[in-house]
């Protein structure tokens, strides 16, 4: 297995290599977070309906299944360290297509530059959650991982409120404005409320090929796969990645819980107006379930491995989440909506305790199971979709039944699945 760097020799270039992580979960979570003022901004500026605005969102998860697995080709060639330099680049080429899309107004441009931001962030986070995982002693990966999640999701709070400053400031008088207006005055608005996004996204392209270049001439130590050893299950008899149980089903316990952390992001402001709460006070509500994954993410820095193992933190949060789901299901509208925020804390530590179960003992297939891993944040194209069907077809309460086969899927993993060796 890697060796984690030594610790009197490497002890600052050891902290430099996490701050550096650090800053790239930055970036994940901010890029990642835009969706939720995209959607309405979009929705206004392109005149889509509901089902085609909800496209932003599958446009930019649906990238990661289709380029996982040409990002771990990708890093085979370059290696982890350029291979997040390349990632950066083409999020930064992403950005970029945000800027004719707004000349033109064409929703086809927007939605193809996402998924260009999302192929980028498909390689960056193929090369960067291995890295912090493996950067250090593996029981305390989960530790590492949660202090990247407060950086995601701290970026994640702070980017619709920035974005929408920028772009959707006066979103309510804007359009009580255009319902005045003729046809041709109403595209002359439309065109200019298309443009506000151009500064904000040009600012952004430069930022990501400047850290690209900061990447690339940074003193991050390169990793190389892991070499097998006796004491981990065969890995030397393993032929393909679909041999190891921990990994496949780790595969899909990520799916399910992406799924259910963007439905609990993207829905609740949805939500929370469908019950009457003023689009005022709606729109502060995805903040807030970030917020609830912040105080997830500091419990699991302050527990985990000293107090709880990984996968016990992961057994309760999926306790957790069922609970919670419960309460939205059949909660008054105060309660239901406050459980939906709360759904940030639940699935706080979901992810940054998969991660290491599921990679464990994986020796030379490690890249191609961490592409798989990174696959999984299709949940979060597919299960939304699923989500919004139901609401439309019963109701947006009854829709969030669709969270507790997840969070049961995610408590088998945690007690039971994770530790199979065999399909046998």
């Amino acid at each position: 297995m890697h060796t984690a760097i030594p610790q009197k020799k490497a002890k600052k270039e050891y902290l430099l290599s996490i701050s550096i992580i650090g800053v790239l979960f930055f970036i994940f979570g901010f890029v990642t977070w835009l969706n939720g003022i995209l959607i309405p901004y979009l929705q206004i500026a392109c005149e889509l309906t509901n089902f085609q605005a909800l496209f932003v969102t599958f446009a930019f998860y649906i990238s990661y299944t289709v380029m996982a697995l040409p990002s771990s080709w990708i890093l085979k060639i370059t290696g982890f360290k350029k291979g997040m330099m390349v990632g950066l680049l083409i999020m930064a080429a992403g950005t970029l297509l945000f800027i004719p899309a707004a000349y033109t107004r064409l929703y086809s441009l927007f939605l193809l530059g996402l998924f260009v931001m999302g192929t980028g962030l498909a390689i960056l986070q193929t090369a960067s959650n291995p890295y912090i995982t493996i950067i250090g002693p593996t029981e305390s990966a989960a530790q590492r991982i949660s202090i990247m999640g407060i950086a995601n999701k701290v970026a994640g709070m702070l980017a619709p409120l920035i974005l929408a400053y920028f772009i959707l400031h006066d979103g309510d008088s804007f359009v009580a404005q255009l319902e005045g207006l003729d046809a041709v005055e109403r595209n002359i608005q439309l065109d200019l409320l298309s443009q506000r996004v151009i500064a904000p996204y040009l600012f952004m392209t430069l930022v990501l090929a400047a850290l690209a270049v900061g990447i690339r001439f940074s003193p991050l130590p390169e990793i190389e796969d892991e070499e097998d050893k006796p004491g981990d299950f065969s890995v030397g008899s393993k032929t393909n990645i679909f041999q190891f149980p921990n990994l496949v089903l780790g595969v899909l316990a990520l799916f399910v819980y992406v799924g259910a952390e963007v439905i609990a992001g993207d829905t609740i402001i949805r939500y929370g107006i469908s019950l009457g709460f003023p689009i005022e006070q709606a729109k502060l509500f995805t903040s807030f379930t970030l917020a609830g994954m912040i105080v997830g993410y500091l419990l699991g820095i302050a527990l985990i491995p000293k107090v709880i193992s990984q996968q016990t933190a992961l057994a309760i949060s999926a306790v957790l989440g069922i609970a919670l789901s419960v309460l939205v299901i059949t909660g008054t509208p105060l309660v239901s909506v406050v459980s939906v925020a709360l759904l940030g804390l639940a699935n706080a530590l979901v992810w940054p305790a998969i991660w290491p179960l599921a990679i464990h003992g994986l020796g030379k297939f490690i890249k191609t199971g961490s592409a798989m891993l990174i696959m999984a944040i299709a949940g979060g194209a597919i299960m939304p979709l699923v989500w919004g069907k139901i609401a439309d077809d019963y109701s947006l309460q009854i829709a969030y039944w669709i969270l507790i086969p997840c969070y049961l899927f995610i408590y088998l993993y945690a007690t039971r699945w994770h530790k199979l060796r065999s399909w046998k």
